[in-house]
């Protein structure tokens, strides 16, 4: 009887580090827009790439688990000031309009926006959009910094008409049917777009490099302790490996 009891004893001990061990914070929700490969597109039902994989190690790292919300671009901010996502991570550039509304972690990565044309253009470089007259028709994705940038750059300036979309799918589909001159968007996903549809090129000049990062709702105590994580990650390889999956360093 007493090794009996003491059987018990063990393996409800047992049960109970197992059930210790196992428990988690909680679950963390990151808002994204899964339409900019390579850093969040559907895979299949799943949502992968590079910024899904950089917040689930940074939320394991926590202690978290972790779950993501699919949304427009332009939802992302509201969500994570509504309290529907503790953050955005989705491609998103630090800009001071965005300074405004919520608080950045430190980058993770560079961003390029670069310029899409069909191969019959007549826009050769970055220069011709700033040439005077021009009045070029540019496709952007709503609220993302290509809109923001050529918005500043260009429309305001009264230099071209922009024209915005839920995503960088429906800008490239736009110009493929001649309805934008050019689609200002970032290299990645620029690079995946014309691969996937003939007669398109990306422009040799750049339009703009920026930084990305995650946005939190202000004085969220939890950016501390995703930065301090983040640090961790860069300084231990993880995530300079976890971009590199997704966009090889070119030899």
């Amino acid at each position: 009887m007493k090794k009996l009891i003491a059987l018990v004893l063990t393996l409800m001990m047992v049960l109970s580090c197992a059930a210790v061990l196992s428990e988690t914070k909680g679950t963390l929700i990151m808002a994204t827009n899964a339409s900019f490969p390579p850093y969040e597109y559907y895979e299949g039902t799943e949502i992968v790439g590079i910024d899904v994989e950089i917040a689930a190690a940074i939320s394991a790292k926590l202690g978290y688990d972790f779950e993501v919300a699919d949304m427009e671009f332009d939802a992302i901010i509201s969500a994570v000031n509504a309290g529907k996502a503790d953050f955005g991570l989705a491609g998103m550039t630090v800009t001071e309009e965005r300074l405004l509304s919520v608080d950045f972690s430190d980058s993770y990565a560079t961003g390029v926006q670069v310029v899409i044309v069909r191969e019959d253009s007549d826009i050769t470089s970055v220069d011709d959009l700033f040439a005077e007259g021009a009045m070029h028709t540019i496709g952007v994705q709503l609220t993302t910094t290509g809109d923001l940038y050529t918005t500043w750059d260009l429309e305001d300036a009264g230099l071209a008409v922009i024209n915005r979309y839920p995503n960088g799918n429906e800008a490239v589909m736009a110009l493929k049917a001649g309805k934008v001159d050019c689609v200002v968007i970032d290299n990645e996903p620029a690079k995946a777009y014309v691969a996937a549809n003939e007669g398109l090129k990306i422009l040799a000049t750049e339009y703009v490099t920026e930084n990305y990062a995650a946005c939190f709702k202000k004085g969220n105590p939890l950016l501390a302790e995703f930065n301090a994580a983040l640090q961790e990650l860069i300084a231990d390889g993880t995530i300079p490996a976890i971009i590199e999956k997704y966009i090889p360093t070119e030899e």
